[in-house]
């Protein structure tokens, strides 16, 4: 910003000028700008406008999808299936959009400079995606130079009105950058707002992370959601095209950046759908990890219910560690044959962290509500002996799962 710009914003807050002198200015400032846009005619051609704010300006991208459009496995209109589903669901679950309208849910993805946090590094582009009437709107706010960061979150902050953002890997890093970009400017810009937040990297971590390399978006697109991005930039390069355009000032590289963002956000509204689906078990392809991982996910939050109800959808196919995970609940209701026979197909089944596990359990059974010592010691020994497989070197004196195999093992030859 030039200091002649800063006095002016400085002159305005002390009420050195009048409103209607400020209003004229801007108007000849604006006039101005616009013949002043470097490669204009390619912004236009890009479904780009031009917001001016106190003498600086942004760009600002908006491009309509029609709800029919296919991104991935799914069009739009199943996204907002998914949100009718929520609404006449009783699940409850952190990703869960009861209450909510799909136009609440604002879909959010950032570009910024470098990878790291902290004041150094700045976004330059603020990308969303929502539903408005009948179609997704996606609008990106494109930063034209690093000293423009005032138009850039002026534009952005006086359009939100929505109650949930739904993010990748947001939480850590896209929303923690925008508030400390607020931060330094907020003197002169609007209040952030108070959101929810659904973060669907953490979702998908809980279930895939064993199935993929990474639960990289890309990965999940590609492997999960069935989306293919061709000739895209990687997203690792935003920030060497990014400086190159504050130089040169042709947006050529920048527009491919504008891609990748708006694929970012799309599969954003995408995979929120997947997920829903899988969460509601709605999803016809739903493979037997997926509900083990999902009945984990109900375990974890509590949802005990909903967990044994999944998990016994997980044995019924078979999954050995869905087996393992429902023996344990039919334990607590006092179902101890059939708690143990899960437990014996583990043992003969399963890998060996769980079989030896499994094989506690047994003889814990064996020898509380069976009185069979003789069985109870025949599976600890089995125990031991699958531990001792799996350890090459320990120490004894600190391994806790074999001191207390071997007390249960002269505990039951007493008996």
């Amino acid at each position: 910003m030039s200091m002649k710009n800063k006095l002016k914003r400085f002159k305005t807050h002390l009420g050195l000028e009048s409103n209607q002198n400020t209003e004229n200015n801007q108007v000849v400032m604006e006039s101005q700008k616009k013949e002043d846009i470097p490669f204009k005619e390619m912004w236009d051609k890009m479904d780009t406008s031009i917001y001016y704010f106190e003498n600086e300006y942004c760009f600002i991208r908006e491009v309509h999808y029609p709800l029919d459009h296919l991104h991935g496995k799914y069009r739009f209109r199943d996204f907002l299936t998914a949100m009718k589903m929520w609404n006449e669901s009783q699940v409850q679950h952190p990703l869960s959009a009861y209450g909510f309208e799909p136009s609440d849910l604002f879909f959010f993805d950032t570009e910024t400079t470098g990878l790291g946090g902290g004041t150094g590094n700045t976004i330059f582009l603020l990308g969303y995606a929502s539903v408005n009437d009948d179609e997704i709107v996606v609008r990106q706010h494109i930063l034209p130079e690093p000293g423009l960061e005032i138009p850039l979150y002026q534009s952005f902050l006086e359009t939100i009105d929505y109650s949930t953002l739904v993010t990748y890997n947001g939480k850590a890093f896209d929303w923690p950058q925008v508030k400390t970009r607020h931060t330094l400017l907020r003197e002169h810009i609007p209040k952030l707002p108070s959101f929810g937040h659904f973060d669907l990297y953490h979702a998908s971590r809980r279930f895939w992370k064993d199935q993929l390399p990474s639960v990289k978006l890309s990965n999940i697109e590609r492997e999960i959601l069935a989306f293919e991005r061709i000739n895209d930039v990687p997203g690792y390069l935003a920030p060497m095209i990014y400086f190159d355009f504050v130089e040169r000032k042709n947006p050529e590289g920048i527009f491919e950046i504008l891609k990748h963002n708006e694929y970012d956000i799309l599969s954003l509204i995408t995979l929120y759908t997947h997920l829903s689906f899988q969460i509601l078990q709605k999803d016809p392809n739903q493979t037997t990890r997926e509900k083990y991982q999902l009945g984990k996910w109900f375990n974890y939050i509590g949802e005990k219910d909903a967990a044994v109800e999944t998990f016994e959808k997980a044995a019924l196919s078979n999954d050995i560690n869905a087996k393992f995970e429902l023996a344990y609940f039919l334990k607590k209701q006092k179902q101890f044959n059939k708690a143990n026979t899960y437990w014996m197909d583990v043992v003969q089944f399963g890998n060996t962290k769980i079989k030896k596990q499994a094989c506690i359990e047994i003889a814990k059974l064996q020898e509380h509500q069976f009185k069979n010592y003789k069985l109870a010691k025949e599976y600890t020994e089995k125990a031991l002996s699958l531990h001792d497989q799996s350890k090459q070197h320990f120490h004894p004196e600190k391994d806790k799962f074999l001191q207390n195999t071997l007390k249960r093992l002269a505990r039951l030859e007493k008996k």
